[in-house]
């Protein structure tokens, strides 16, 4: 996975109610994952989970321009 791939997935995001509702359903970070690659992005769970450690919800909150709940809420899993 690239940044820019988790860029391209975040400002997707934002636009896509759908997308935001199969997120906000997500329980961990396979199902981003398979959410993500449903959708044509390359992401993979471990992808997240480091790019987790180097963002903060604030920044992804930023990244997806604001889009609600959904965004921050797949990268705040204590699993992750």
């Amino acid at each position: 996975m690239t940044q820019e791939q988790l860029t391209a997935f975040l400002a997707n995001a934002k636009g896509n109610t759908s997308l935001q509702e199969q997120l906000k359903a997500a329980a961990d970070a396979n199902d981003v994952a398979a959410i993500a690659k449903e959708a044509g992005f390359s992401i993979s769970a471990d992808g997240l989970n480091k790019a987790q450690s180097r963002l903060s919800e604030k920044e992804l909150e930023g990244a997806a321009g604001g889009a609600g709940d959904c965004l921050p809420c797949f990268m705040s899993f204590p699993s992750w």
